[in-house]
């Protein structure tokens, strides 16, 4: 399954035609992502309306260092968490109060963003896009050579913040050593990716410090890094194939671990939309209503 390119002249030109595109494209996995945070129909729709608008609103500014679904799941993340503090405002029922709080509360962390290196100190914003195309290199290596297993102690790893004793056993592997050896083989490789692509030499000191003390300094960034550019998620096609039961054991198991363990907001919205592509005529009606919305402003912009 490919995904058409969006214009983004024609967005930003606020032309109807690119825009109600957007929509039938991505409105069903932005769904998908804020039914999993709000339970009140009405409540998902306002805001799925909100990020769209949104999304329009804010398209002149739209940075091309991130894909077009990371502008609009940005968006939805954050409409989806001032959602959330609105209604924690209100009288609700002691349960599901507490319920949304711990969400809410899980959502603040994940607004983390790939800015910060330890010590709390500004990575530049060119050594953080240098560092995940590294990354995003490592990840396509290891998937292209089959080597899913490491690829999720990889991810268990630096993404999630797993300790080495957590590790090994989830993996079947011999002992935290194994695990060890992975990470400094992964961060050595990351190290001569450096060389070859950082010309400005920013990451070199960080990633050559790391894989000496194979302690946390780089895996601080890196974490950040990987969740906020998601280098390890795959593309929608391969989403549509583990939908369809056409994966092999490996790919399959990587993205399994990736979406329920990893719980990736972003992949699991991708998967549930695609898994109920087609179920019911709910989602054309979301679109007809909140399509109208999205022209009405469209043509007030044109006209001013």
């Amino acid at each position: 399954m490919s995904e058409t390119v969006p214009d983004i002249d024609g967005l930003r030109a606020f032309d109807d035609r690119a825009w109600l595109e957007v929509e039938q494209q991505y409105a069903g996995r932005l769904n998908a992502y804020i039914a999993r945070r709000v339970r009140d129909a009405q409540a998902r729709e306002d805001v799925l309306q909100e990020t769209l608008l949104g999304a329009v609103r804010g398209i002149a500014g739209y940075d091309p260092g991130y894909t077009f679904e990371q502008y609009l799941f940005g968006i939805c993340h954050n409409r989806t968490i001032d959602h959330l503090r609105r209604r924690s405002l209100a009288t609700v029922d002691v349960d599901e109060d507490a319920d949304d709080q711990r969400g809410l509360a899980a959502m603040a962390r994940e607004e983390e963003t790939p800015s910060r290196i330890v010590g709390g100190e500004d990575m530049a914003g060119h050594a953080r896009g240098v560092l995940a195309d590294l990354l995003r290199a490592w990840v396509q290596e290891t998937w292209a050579a089959g080597e899913f297993v490491r690829l999720m102690v990889i991810e268990a790893l630096f993404s999630a913040g797993w300790r080495n004793k957590d590790t090994w056993g989830r993996f079947d592997l011999r002992d935290e050593t194994a695990v060890a050896g992975i990470k400094f083989r992964a961060i050595a490789r990351l190290r001569d990716l450096a060389q070859e692509r950082d010309r400005s030499g920013s990451l070199l000191p960080l990633l050559a410090d790391s894989a000496q003390t194979g302690e946390a300094r780089l895996d601080f960034s890196v974490a950040e890094t990987w969740r906020e550019q998601r280098v390890s998620c795959p593309a929608r096609h391969w989403l549509a194939r583990l939908a369809a039961g056409s994966l092999e054991p490996g790919p399959a198991g990587f993205m399994r671990f990736h979406i329920e363990e990893m719980d990736c907001p972003w992949c699991r919205a991708n998967l549930e939309d695609l898994e109920q592509t087609g179920a019911d005529g709910e989602l054309e009606a979301l679109l007809d209503r909140v399509g109208a919305s999205t022209l009405r402003y469209l043509r007030s912009r044109t006209r001013s």
